[in-house]
């Protein structure tokens, strides 16, 4: 039987962007339920730029650059305020320290085999116990002790109309298919080679698709970028390769992930927001199981090498690792093979648009 319905909910879930996509629909599932429920995130400074526009959302921001100092600034915003539920979506240290500043009855939390830093210490209910789910499917579950299911997965994240009109100033519509490259994560080894994106883009380009750079202003990201273009054969087609590596913001770069017909790229924030933009992502995977962490809707376009990183790195099968283990090795993504990235962009052609 259902509880009553409760008044305030606090989301804690601090980063980072593909987590945060990831709850999305979890907040789509109890604005469904409780229209008139008061839902505020506890999120990071550029996770709450991503998703600034949510409907029926309250951001209360934390930038962990502020420590302590920023988890009592925290405080004194919910001074007066008592939550009705805290759902405790991160088991960081940092997060169950922060989560112990927010007021609230009902405190809950994962369930032990996913607990790590103490997490049990500051909640008093968990979510269900279930093996080798989705991280989203974990985050979805999160409204079960509030005696929901999350039976529907829906984003519709926010995107102005700014943001469409600049993205689709950047390239025309001309007919053409376009792959998007984001070639890197905030995790360096699970990063590929530039030279073997640039031998999967030499192919996408002789197959007639243009080829789009995406990525943020960091020095690892221009230098990826600039290592993929100089190592690419001189004779790509003019116009047909574009540039927009810092060039946009993250209102924009949902926009530009959903203009795009498929996105290459390691396991990273740009992957699941492509996801959530309805676009088929060709993931690249050996440092983490693309069952657990990759594109939520469709993985037949990912590469998985998981299993052999496993038995390269760890002597054992992925069958016998925690779920959710991380094999981030030094080499690991050498296992994705310049084939592999072929393979799968050749699988896309053959089911959209014919061999």
């Amino acid at each position: 039987m259902r509880e009553t319905t409760p008044q305030s909910i606090c989301l804690l879930r601090l980063s980072a962007l593909g987590d945060v996509t990831h709850v999305v629909p979890l907040v789509r599932t109890l604005r469904r339920a409780w229209p008139d429920v008061r839902l505020s995130w506890v999120i990071g400074k550029g996770e709450q730029k991503l998703l600034e526009g949510l409907d029926g959302v309250e951001f209360l921001v934390y930038d962990k650059k502020t420590g302590l100092g920023g988890m009592r600034a925290l405080r004194r915003a919910c001074h007066g305020r008592r939550f009705d539920i805290l759902l405790q979506l991160q088991v960081a240290g940092r997060a169950n320290l922060l989560s112990a500043f927010i007021p609230a009855r009902r405190r809950v939390g994962y369930d032990k085999s996913r607990s790590k830093d103490l997490h049990g210490l500051f909640i008093n209910e968990r979510i269900p116990d279930r093996a080798g789910i989705h991280v989203l499917d974990a985050i979805g579950s999160f409204c079960e002790p509030l005696g929901l299911k999350q039976a529907e997965v829906t984003w519709d994240l926010p995107v102005p109309d700014s943001a469409r009109e600049w993205a689709r100033a950047q390239w025309p519509e001309d007919g053409l298919r376009t792959l998007a490259i984001s070639p890197c994560s905030s995790h360096a080894l699970r990063n590929w080679r530039a030279e073997r994106y640039a031998a999967v883009a030499d192919h996408v380009l002789e197959r007639g698709w243009r080829v789009v750079m995406l990525g943020g202003r960091s020095a690892l990201e221009r230098d990826t970028t600039d290592a993929i273009l100089a190592t690419m054969r001189a004779e790509a087609p003019r116009g047909r390769v574009l540039d927009l590596v810092g060039k946009d913001t993250l209102k924009q770069l949902p926009a530009l992930l959903e203009r795009a017909d498929l996105l290459m790229t390691p396991d990273s924030g740009p992957m699941h927001i492509a996801n959530a933009m309805g676009t088929k992502v060709l993931g690249l995977h050996a440092a983490s199981n693309p069952a657990r962490s990759g594109p939520y809707s469709d993985r037949r376009y990912c590469v998985d090498r998981y299993d052999d990183a496993a038995r390269r790195y760890l002597d054992k099968p992925a069958s016998a690792l925690r779920w959710g283990a991380k094999i981030e090795h030094e080499g690991v993504m050498d296992l994705v093979t310049v084939d592999d990235g072929i393979a799968a962009f050749e699988r896309y052609c053959a089911d959209h648009i014919g061999a």
